[in-house]
């Protein structure tokens, strides 16, 4: 993606801690998505884009949340192209930015194939991260190797909420609940949780 030069690029983020709902009990109401339940998702997402005819070039992954599901559909359509681009919104549980902000490093997409995109994130929520970077792709395409090319991007979730102002064109479920995704319903580990840790290991495989 070429370099951006929107001023949301260089927009400072408050220095919040992160907390995508892991570590609080708002919103107990939850979608549970397992690694058993992922692994079933991302085959069916999968198949969904092999089924409509339409097979990327390279999947750009945006981070973090893209990073798992991307991966694991690049697999199940066998493309190696990957890239990502590192976008920020939410700072904690329903707090988030007024408009996403993507933040550096910038994808350097000099050396991959871009004619066919797909754009993957974890879920489309407000809608609004996903359709910012939809339109940088339509807006600005791609600057492969100093040549920049007009790209046909869709874009694939795991998830999409009702109150989405964007339509993903490929989409697992749909749901209004907060989700548990299984690579960040974990708290994160922290110097001081690693003696905890090790201590609740040990009493596991103790039957303690």
């Amino acid at each position: 993606m070429r370099r951006v030069t929107d001023a949301r690029t260089t927009a400072q983020s408050p220095s919040i801690p992160f907390d995508d709902g892991a570590t609080s009990d708002a919103a107990p109401d939850r979608e549970e998505l397992t690694w058993e339940l992922f692994g079933r998702a991302e085959r069916e997402l999968a198949a969904q884009i092999v089924a409509s005819g339409w097979v990327p070039d390279l999947i750009i992954a945006i981070a973090r949340g893209g990073l798992i599901p991307a991966g694991a559909i690049g697999y199940a359509i066998g493309i190696k192209a990957m890239g990502a681009v590192n976008v920020e919104f939410y700072t904690g549980v329903g707090q988030t930015l007024e408009e996403p902000v993507v933040l550096p490093p910038l994808m350097d997409a000099s050396d991959l194939p871009g004619k066919k995109v797909l754009v993957v994130d974890d879920v489309a929520d407000s809608g609004k991260t996903l359709k910012m970077v939809m339109e940088l792709l339509q807006h600005q395409g791609l600057d492969l190797g100093g040549e920049t090319v007009t790209v046909d991007a869709r874009s694939a979730v795991i998830y999409r909420k009702p109150r989405s102002i964007f339509e993903p064109d490929y989409c697992w479920r749909v749901t209004d609940k907060w989700i548990n995704f299984p690579w960040s319903v974990l708290p994160v580990i922290t110097p001081s949780s690693l003696d905890q840790e090790g201590t609740d290991q040990l009493d596991a495989r103790m039957g303690r």
